[in-house]
């Protein structure tokens, strides 16, 4: 949109295409639900967070067709009664390494202190540092194969 004497640019027409991948905190906390336990109706994404976001069954609607209406989740007719059986339907990477990429710039300034802080509050088990290790010798060894490219 052009800026012509008499016309006002309409609020966020400037938004970035990241910004339209952005999700309020509650519709991201329903997407996390989707994500980790695969399809499930609004009882059982609201039976899910009641522990940290208590709300209603038309509040849990009401943010599950958002997320349709943004192409977040889609929904199927449940195989009993009237309940709707949603799935998200785009995949957690992007936005996971979205949120930690702003996690690392704006709060730790860096991955290092982003590791070392999430191993100092969980501390890993012997076999989380096994695999911790095998992670690391898989990067270091694609790391070198990069840099002899």
């Amino acid at each position: 949109m052009t800026d012509k004497p008499g016309h006002r640019a309409k609020k966020g027409a400037s938004a970035s295409a990241s910004d339209v991948n952005r999700l309020p905190e509650a519709e991201l906390e329903v997407m996390a639900c989707l994500w980790q336990q695969g399809p499930a109706t609004a009882r059982d994404v609201r039976e899910t967070m009641d522990a940290y976001r208590p709300m209603t069954h038309g509040s849990m609607v009401t943010l599950l067709k958002r997320l349709e209406a943004k192409g977040w989740v889609t929904r199927e007719k449940g195989p009993v009664g009237k309940a709707f059986v949603y799935r998200a339907s785009r995949r957690p990477g992007p936005t996971h390494r979205r949120i930690l990429g702003d996690l690392v710039r704006r709060i730790f300034g860096g991955r290092l202190q982003l590791i070392s802080t999430l191993l100092d509050s969980h501390p890993p088990t012997s076999s989380e540092l096994d695999e911790l290790d095998q992670l690391f010798q898989e990067l270091r060894a694609k790391t070198e194969q990069d840099e002899g490219s």
